[in-house]
């Protein structure tokens, strides 16, 4: 009984110094990357965002664990040059909130987006999606085509995945109490072990830019709401491709797709150039060299191709 007290006593010092970690790690990342946005209430939380330019409008939406400096990092000043940009924090990542794990679906988040756009005035923008917000963008334009004048889908999350890419595993966790248990303990010494070989792995071939826990805002998702947010998201996610994937040739707005051809994260051939194949009109295009961060990695290349698209918005 003594060594099993013991035992206890050795794991709950270790849980209780986890949690220490993680939280000194959360406030870091808090003070280095305050909300500096609007803030707007919609059904089922709250969506923070920022805006630069004037003229037709861009609405961007990032991928998963991730937050609206993926576009504000470079794509954002760019397209503000001749456009109005919205780069927005999904809910529940950045500084935007949501209700709950219930609030994670695909549906749910196109939604809560396009009760945004409802609640701002903004009428019919371009919808610009990377990765996991590729996958908002398009249930967006089935769901909600008449607030869409266009798609531009950067590396888009489109097709059924059967097998977790090896970068996100860690998020795969569907009890909600270990996911939350994981977030406030040992999520922060875990992550400061493991944090640069996963980064290295989501931007491969490509290299993590230096300044991408600061500019990029990389540091936020070492907050335990963060953790929570994206393992919530990759098991919705799951749920819900077959059921996007069965319905891309109802997609009825003009829609381009741009992948980074050695995308590591996710197939090309099979979230791009099959997805674009079953969209009536829809374009593809790839840069060579490239992988799944070209937000980040190649911001005028995507700047370009946003503009190619926006050149074919309806409405």
């Amino acid at each position: 009984m003594a060594i099993i007290g013991w035992i206890l006593a050795i794991f709950s010092g270790i849980l209780v110094l986890s949690a220490i970690i993680t939280q000194l790690r959360a406030r870091a990342a808090e003070k280095a990357l305050p909300a500096y946005g609007k803030i707007t209430k919609v059904p089922g939380g709250t969506i923070h965002w920022t805006e630069a330019g004037q003229g037709p409008t861009i609405v961007c939406i990032h991928g998963l664990a991730s937050n609206h400096y993926d576009f504000t990092y470079g794509m954002m000043k760019d397209l503000a040059r001749d456009h109005r940009v919205i780069a927005l924090d999904r809910p529940g990542c950045g500084w935007s909130k949501r209700d709950g794990a219930d609030r994670a679906p695909l549906t749910e988040q196109a939604a809560m987006i396009a009760a945004f756009l409802t609640a701002e005035g903004i009428e019919r923008p371009v919808i610009v999606g990377h990765s996991l917000g590729g996958a908002i963008a398009v249930t967006l334009g089935l769901e909600y085509a008449d607030q869409v004048s266009a798609l531009a889908l950067i590396c888009p999350a489109t097709q059924n995945i059967d097998k977790t890419p090896d970068m996100f595993k860690g998020l795969v966790i569907p009890s909600a109490f270990m996911r939350g248990l994981i977030a406030r303990t040992i999520a922060g010494p875990a992550g400061a072990l493991t944090e640069h070989k996963i980064l290295g792995q989501v931007f491969a071939p490509e290299k993590v830019p230096e300044d991408f826990m600061t500019r990029g805002g990389g540091a936020l998702g070492r907050r335990p709401s963060a953790f929570i947010t994206a393992s919530e998201d990759i098991m919705a996610a799951h749920v819900a491709a077959a059921v996007l994937a069965a319905r891309h040739g109802e997609l009825a707005v003009p829609t381009g797709v741009l992948f980074g051809a050695d995308d590591h994260a996710l197939v090309p051939d099979l979230h791009g150039r099959a997805f674009a194949a079953a969209v009536p009109g829809a374009t593809y295009a790839e840069l060579a060299g490239r992988g799944h961060m070209i937000p980040l990695t190649a911001p005028a290349e995507c700047a370009a191709f946003v503009r190619e698209v926006a050149a074919r918005r309806v409405g």
